[in-house]
């Protein structure tokens, strides 16, 4: 059996509550959106992806005691949190709702993907470009490690002058003006709205008295600060006070967990053998395909097949799309004792396209040809299954370079026809991917992508 040491991952910040703490403010923050996603599950048709029929609105506000307004609220929550998937309109328990009072682990991945959609969750201010807003939300990063170093509150005007010398950073290097600098740069801007590249000025023989322009640039950054702000308070991040903020000990953790860029370490395969089929999965997650193999050959051996083709599969049907490709990377070991099992699943949605690809190489299709059988939706739909265990389980970078491995070669095409598939982790992987994505033009592209299927829009 192997005995592959995984590299320790670091330690937090002093003062760091601990995971079961960080999972009962969690919970605090959720609580109505659990609420609401136990109702929904059990309430026939109670929406689609747009937002809560009006019918099951009024319904769940009278079954919950709840004003209209927090129903609403814990609908959005409950969605992009990954407590409840839609599937047409009936609304189905993700695998978070299920695990939530017992995994903490489950908790603290549901209200991150909560913190990474902050900007869905709180509704930019109305007629402000929306450039101008993605700006400012690929600025907030640097707000919050301005926050998350301080380790305390930090004045607001602090926060403005950081957040405004960033966006200022953000359009020149793009070679940009600043939005609202007046008629001219607006008369001359490209038809899709963004503000057109113009020639640095020279500098002035003596400093200039404020132009209105730069004033109501200043109010636009003071603006768009007051929405972030207020954004991240609403999912719980940090907590505003009398002309300063100070990140919660959720935010905090959530903060440091993406500077660090943290992935939990598997622990070590030693034991496997003796754990049920999701802890064995868990436990190889991080090996490499040989001594992967040799685990799920050990485990394999000290059980009957049938018993553990079922307990595979079993976990296989469940949320969690890591142990779902782990689960079918363990039937390829079974070999031809699985086959029966495994062509019985074909209509099974989620298991349907990695069925067909395990029956591909099991009748003796290259793997690198594999990918050939499936169709245009079904490659999509495992692409965003992927991506969704890359964004529970992997690291940032792994996400980003998932991109690569679409079929439709553009970034649009996948977007358009990601948009189609209906797969109910779209937007968590979305959010995520736009959250990770070095490229700010990118990251704009499929954050607004995100936000079309939140709203069940085009």
């Amino acid at each position: 059996m192997s005995t592959r040491r995984t590299r320790p991952a670091p330690r937090p910040p002093e003062g760091t509550p601990p995971r079961t703490e960080l999972a009962h403010q969690a919970r605090a923050v959720l609580a109505d959106a659990v609420r609401i996603a136990h109702w929904a599950a059990g309430a026939p048709a109670p929406g689609s992806s747009a937002p809560l029929a009006a019918q099951a609105l009024e319904r769940a506000a009278t079954a919950l005691e709840l004003s209209p307004a927090q129903v609403r609220a814990g609908w959005d929550r409950a969605r992009l949190a990954g407590l409840i998937e839609l599937h047409g309109d009936t609304a189905r328990p993700g695998w978070r709702l299920r695990a939530w009072d017992r995994d903490d682990s489950a908790v603290l991945r549901g209200w991150v993907a909560l913190f990474d959609a902050w900007s869905l969750v709180h509704a930019a201010p109305e007629g402000i470009e929306t450039g101008a807003v993605a700006e400012a939300v690929e600025a907030v990063p640097q707000v919050l490690s301005l926050l998350q170093l301080s380790a305390g509150p930090v004045p607001v005007p602090a926060l403005l002058d950081l957040l405004a010398q960033r966006i200022a950073e953000l359009q020149e290097e793009r070679c940009e003006v600043p939005y609202g600098t007046g008629r001219a740069a607006l008369e001359s801007a490209p038809a899709d709205g963004r503000p057109a590249p113009v020639q640095a000025p020279a500098a002035p023989a003596s400093a200039p008295a404020p132009s209105p322009s730069a004033d109501r640039n200043a109010d636009l950054d003071a603006l768009l600060l007051d929405w972030a702000l207020e954004g991240l308070a609403a999912v719980g991040a940090l907590t505003l006070g009398n002309g300063h903020a100070t990140l919660t000990p959720l935010g905090n953790w959530a903060v440091w967990v993406k500077l660090e860029q943290i992935c939990v370490a598997a622990q070590s395969p030693a034991g496997n053998i003796e754990q049920s089929a999701a802890d064995m999965l868990l436990g190889c997650a991080r090996l490499t395909p040989g001594p992967a193999r040799d685990e799920y050959r050990a485990w394999l051996a000290a059980r009957t097949v049938g018993s553990a083709v079922a307990e595979l599969l079993a976990v296989a049907r469940g949320e969690d799309a890591l142990l779902r490709g782990l689960a079918f990377e363990a039937l390829r070991v079974v070999g031809a004792p699985a086959e029966p099992e495994v062509r019985a699943v074909v209509d099974h949605p989620s298991l349907r396209p990695y069925a067909l690809l395990w029956l591909a190489e099991y009748e003796g299709v290259d793997p690198d040809d594999a990918q050939e059988i499936l169709s245009r939706e079904e490659a999509t739909w495992l692409w965003v299954d992927t991506a969704a265990a890359v964004a529970d389980h992997g690291e940032t970078g792994l996400l980003v370079r998932h991109l690569d491995s679409a079929v439709q070669g553009t970034v649009p095409a996948l977007l358009d026809e990601v948009r189609a598939v209906g797969h109910p982790r779209t937007v968590q992987v979305l959010v995520a991917l736009a959250a990770a994505h070095p490229d700010p033009a990118l990251a704009k592209a499929v954050r607004r992508a995100a936000f079309q299927v939140h709203t069940g829009g085009a």
